[in-house]
C-alpha cells in the first residue's frame, strides 16, 4: 500500500489507524532492535497496518520463527494479504483474541509482541483486556515492544508489566514517537 492509499485509509478510519503517516524506518527500528530475531519462535503483531514492521520482521526471522498478525481495518487486511510469505499468518480479528488464535495454530504461548495499536483511540476497556491478554499469552521473559504519540500508556504498562517497561524516544518519526520496550 502506497503511502497516499494510507493516508486516504487512515483518514477514513482514524480510529483504527491511530494516523495519517505510515511509521519511518527508524522508527521500525527502534520497534525491533531489542528482539533477539534468532531465538523467538513466535511473533505477534497487533494492528500492522500496511505491513511495514511486518514486511521488516519477515526479513528478519529464522526459518523457525512464526509471524501472527491482527488486523481489523478491511483495507490494510488486503494490503495484508498480498504479503506473500510462508511464515506469515494474517488474521482479522481483535488482539483481544491472542491466546485463542495462538492456540488456533498450534501455539501456546508467544515470545514477542510488537504493537502498532492506537491505544488512546480504543476505548479503555477493551485496551485493558488487551494488554492483560497480552501479557497472558507471552512466555515468561517475552518482550513487549509499543509505540506511541504520547506517554498517556506508560503508566498502564508499567502496571501490567510490574514496573518491566523501559521508554525510548524517536524523533525521526511523523510524528515523533515514544517506544515502550516491557519485559514480563
Amino acid at each position: 500500500m502506497d503511502k497516499l492509499k494510507f493516508f486516504r485509509e487512515a483518514i477514513r478510519d482514524i480510529k483504527t489507524a491511530g494516523t495519517i503517516f505510515p511509521s519511518s524506518r527508524f522508527l521500525c527500528r527502534r520497534m525491533l532492535k531489542n528482539i533477539d530475531f534468532d531465538t523467538v519462535k513466535v511473533i505477534v503483531e497487533f494492528g500492522p497496518g500496511n505491513g511495514i514492521f511486518t514486511k521488516e520482521i519477515l526479513k528478519k526471522i529464522q526459518p523457525h520463527t512464526t509471524l501472527i498478525t491482527f488486523e481489523v481495518n478491511d483495507k490494510f487486511f488486503e494490503s495484508l494479504e498480498k504479503i506473500q510469505h510462508s511464515q506469515l499468518i494474517i488474521e482479522k480479528v481483535s488482539a483481544e483474541e491472542v491466546t485463542p488464535i495462538l492456540q488456533k495454530h498450534g501455539f501456546e504461548k508467544t515470545d514477542c509482541v510488537v504493537s502498532s495499536l492506537p491505544f488512546t483511540n480504543i476505548p479503555s476497556d477493551i485496551s485493558d483486556r488487551i494488554l492483560k491478554n497480552a501479557y497472558d499469552a507471552m512466555i515468561d521473559n517475552g518482550l513487549f515492544v509499543q509505540f506511541q504519540y504520547s506517554l498517556t500508556y506508560y503508566k498502564k504498562l508499567k502496571k501490567v508489566f510490574n514496573d518491566k517497561v523501559k521508554l525510548s524516544f524517536e524523533l525521526f518519526n511523523i510524528p515523533p514517537a515514544f517506544v515502550y520496550i516491557a519485559k514480563k
